[in-house]
Parts: C-alpha cells; sequence; structure tokens
C-alpha cells in the first residue's frame, strides 16, 4: 500500500492512472541523454520531442516488461474528459536493458499539453512471459491504462514515474 507522502498519491497517478503500484523494479526516464524524470518535476515540451531512454534495472534477461506512456489530464486537468491519451506502448523488453530492446507496438508521441498542468505517467509491468501482450488500443484517446493490463494479464506496475509540463509561450523558451 502505497504512503499518503508518496509522490504518486501526492501527484494523484495512483487513483487516477492506476489503483496501486508494486515497486520491484527500477525504471529510468532520461530525455536527451541529459534530463532525468523525477515524479512530479517539470520538463518543457520543446525538452521531450524525442522519445527518452528508458533503462529497466531488475529482473534479468529470461523476465519481460511493457512500458506504458499516458496523459490522464486531456483536454486539460479541471475536466479531463478525453482521458487517458496515450503516447507510447514497448512491449517485450527484456530485464536489466531499455526500451530500445522492446517491440514499440505504439509509437511515440511527443507531449502538447494546450491547458493546464499536465502530468505525464511512464508505467512499467511485467509480463508473464515474452509476447504476452496481444491486445493493443485501436485509439490514442480514452485509452485506459487499467483496461489495457487487465486485458494483458499485466498486473499491478512494477515501477512508475511521471512529470509535469504546460503549454510552452515564447517566454518561457528563452
Amino acid at each position: 500500500m502505497a504512503k499518503l507522502s508518496d509522490p504518486l498519491v501526492v501527484g494523484r497517478v495512483i487513483g487516477d492512472v492506476i489503483d496501486a503500484i508494486s515497486p520491484s523494479v527500477k525504471m529510468t526516464v532520461t530525455f536527451n541523454s541529459n534530463k532525468q524524470v523525477y515524479n512530479g518535476h517539470e520538463l518543457f515540451p520543446s525538452s521531450v520531442t524525442n522519445k527518452p531512454k528508458v533503462d529497466i534495472n531488475g529482473g534479468d534477461m529470461r523476465s519481460f516488461f511493457t512500458l506504458v506512456m499516458t496523459d490522464p489530464d486531456v483536454p486539460g486537468p479541471s475536466d479531463p474528459y478525453l482521458k487517458e491519451h496515450l503516447h507510447w506502448i514497448v512491449t517485450d523488453i527484456p530485464g536489466t536493458t531499455d526500451a530500445t530492446f522492446g517491440r514499440e507496438v505504439v509509437n511515440y508521441e511527443m507531449p502538447r499539453p494546450n491547458i493546464g498542468i499536465h502530468r505525464f505517467v511512464f508505467l512499467l509491468f511485467k509480463q508473464k512471459r515474452r509476447q504476452t501482450v496481444l491486445i493493443t488500443p485501436s485509439s490514442r484517446d480514452h485509452f485506459s491504462t487499467r483496461k489495457f493490463a487487465e486485458e494483458n494479464q499485466l498486473g499491478l506496475p512494477v515501477a512508475a514515474v511521471y512529470f509535469n509540463a504546460q503549454r510552452e509561450t515564447a517566454a518561457r523558451r528563452r
């Protein structure tokens, strides 16, 4: 059970996106080789245009993982009636490697928040074995991480991290 001080609880990732987490693997998400994602920190959309490097420090080469990146705040955090918006899915990532060793089933889509501050959530699920994620979403909109995990028998996420981003104005880019 997550503590109330856990950043995933404070940031409402647990609650809005997933019900709980069973942390057993360390996942590191880094954009542009120098911007590591930390829970609740803000990144500019201009710094996350390219897919990040996602390192999985856990399991072994015989264990496989699925990575999901989603935005639960679409079109805006005060009325997210389109939630969740799917940004990326990579399956069959061997343990102790990174996402480039997996199978990209939904291409990376860069964050484009329009209204308010959005949370962009990375969730890592442990697969029962290789090639077990067979049901992929037909649309990026109205995606449900819970439903996706349930349909593919992924269980609770074993790692999660999120960052915040909001629309950049010309003044903020300087």
